[in-house]
């Protein structure tokens, strides 16, 4: 053995009560503990992991005075190899500088000594058991052994080929902030924390997935979050026994309060700006690892049509907006029942100037009315998901040109007219300006319920279908909300950012359902600009000044 773990100085020995800390560190049972041989924990390694390509082993032995070998191993692809040769390797190769008063009478002694002194890893930790070891790998880390000692490290040297920072897709901005999040969970909870400078920003991970192992965050603001809604979240997500969680769809299926529903309950988005907007309301977000678009919880409905874009125009424009949205989504959902039921069973309400043209149009037309409709709405939706799903240069090419080649051949062959035409093109291009993915979709399918409605009992029928709606939307919730909040149950505080956006200095609080510990966050003794008195002073010393020129 060599002499560096043998020597002891007259000074410096210890008793057992002083020996390091290392000294207590956790040992894992037998089953699972690290062996003392290199040799023989390189092979359980390769074994376990299949001896395949991408695992790199590199062996070599460490300076004077530890002369000991040592492996390095890590993932090709998931480790920063720059950080690794100059942080790790160079170090653990070069001779230590020793004091004459240092102990080394242990390899646990050795290992922190090489911890505190040598490794320039920003964060290393101690590795005592395989389950550690393997996740550690597996995530990216860098694990470092040392023949004759029965524990490791876990350094911190992730890095590999990771998708920049972009300009957001779905949710386009003017005025606002122009980054989305990436698949990295590290850069998207930094995006959040350079918009929340406060230390009550807490964030907790663990790990889902029995075979996948994916790391989740949960990010809230402590002392607005409420601590029932986030005790309610923690239980549903250990609640979750899967072998794979690929994406943020697979938590939102399993947390929803509600599976048999077309609304969304749970709220997605790729905005930084956004997630922080909603923490600072009391709401919690769950970051999945790997994944654009983490979830916020509780939702509510009035919620999907509300964008960034309305805190960075003035109110008007927002409030302008935000009905804009509203109607359109109306539009979506029954502007062609409504032409299915009034061709139908109601004519005596079109004019009868249209109503003449209307029935010239479908003269020729071999179909009933709600056949034409389902036909063209089917073909749209196909159009839709070919240009999605196509190449983009050509997706986009084929969405438009097949929409106008195909709505032109259809009326000039009679199978449709031109009016369901139009119908059917407003319907579309009003469900675009639904600003979330999940009540466009949502929208989408209960548009064909309710021109079925409309073809066995016309306005009837779609009553009928909006009344059973609205009573399955009261009657849902969102982890304890009730999905319809501030309209059913009515909150007078919250309608002044429903609807309709109020300026800001007038949103003094936060929604009421969602956080129950620090409602305020404006504070109505401040100043927001010159009174009303000041002002009328100020004009009549100008008026003066003018007069005595």
């Amino acid at each position: 053995m060599n002499s560096a773990w043998k020597r002891l100085t007259k000074k410096q020995k210890k008793s057992k009560k002083e020996a390091p800390y290392y000294e207590e560190t956790e040992v894992a049972s037998n089953e699972e503990a690290l062996k003392s041989s290199l040799e023989e924990n390189l092979k359980k390694i390769k074994e376990a992991l299949g001896n395949s390509e991408d695992v790199v082993v590199r062996n070599f032995t460490m300076g004077k005075p530890f002369v000991r070998k040592v492996a390095s191993i890590y993932i090709n692809g998931l480790t920063d190899k720059e950080i690794l040769g100059r942080g790790i390797i160079k170090q653990l190769m070069s001779n230590a500088n020793l004091a004459e008063e240092e102990d080394f009478s242990s390899p646990n002694q050795v290992g922190a000594y090489i911890k505190e002194h040598m490794l320039t890893i920003t964060n290393v930790k101690d590795v005592v058991d395989w389950n550690k070891l393997f996740f550690s790998l597996l995530s990216g880390e860098t694990i470092v052994l040392i023949d004759g000692w029965n524990q490791g490290f876990t350094c911190a040297a992730q890095g590999g080929d990771l998708r920049a920072i972009s300009e957001p897709v779905a949710e386009s901005s003017v005025r606002g902030p122009r980054d989305s999040f990436t698949e990295s969970l590290i850069s998207n909870t930094a995006m959040v924390r350079r918009r929340i400078k406060s230390p009550n920003l807490w964030l907790e991970t663990m790990e889902l997935g029995e075979i996948t192992q994916t790391t989740i965050g949960i990010m809230y603001v402590k002392g607005i979050v409420n601590d029932k809604l986030l005790t309610e979240v923690k239980e549903r997500l250990h609640k979750i026994k899967v072998d794979e969680v690929q994406s943020s769809n697979t938590i939102e299926e399993w947390i929803s309060d509600e599976t048999w529903t077309p609304w969304p309950t749970i709220f997605v988005t790729e905005r930084p700006d956004v997630v922080a907007g909603n923490l600072l309301e009391g709401r919690i977000v769950i970051f999945v690892n790997e994944t654009p678009i983490p979830l916020i919880v509780p939702a509510t409905w009035n919620q999907f049509f509300q964008t960034a874009e309305d805190y960075y125009l003035r109110w008007t424009m927002a409030s302008f907006l935000r009905l804009l949205r509203i109607t359109s989504f109306l539009i979506t959902l029954l502007g062609p029942s409504l032409f299915v039921a009034f061709l139908s069973f109601h004519p005596e309400l079109i004019p009868t100037p249209l109503l003449v043209n209307l029935a010239a149009q479908r003269q020729n037309i071999p179909f009933p009315i709600i056949i034409e409709a389902l036909l063209m709405e089917f073909t749209f939706e196909v159009l839709r998901e070919a240009g999605i799903r196509m190449p983009r240069p050509v997706g986009q090419a084929v969405s438009i040109v097949g929409a106008l080649v195909l709505g032109e051949a259809a009326v000039s062959a009679g199978i449709v007219s031109s009016a369901m035409v139009i119908v059917v093109a407003a319907t579309a291009i009003a469900s675009f300006t639904i600003p979330h993915y999940g009540m466009t979709d949502a929208t989408r399918m209960l548009r064909f319920g309710m021109m079925i409605m409309a073809s066995f009992f016309g306005l009837y029928g779609i009553g009928l279908g909006v009344i059973v709606l609205v009573a399955h939307t009261c009657s849902l919730r969102s982890f304890g909300i009730p999905y319809l909040t501030p309209f059913a149950p009515i909150v007078l505080a919250d309608q002044k950012d429903s609807i309709i956006r109020w300026p800001l200095p007038f949103l003094s609080k936060r929604p009421r359902l969602i956080s129950q510990v620090k409602t305020k966050r404006v504070d109505h003794n401040q100043d927001r600009g010159p009174s009303k008195r000041e002002g009328n002073m100020k004009n009549q010393e100008s008026k003066r000044d003018s007069n005595e020129t």
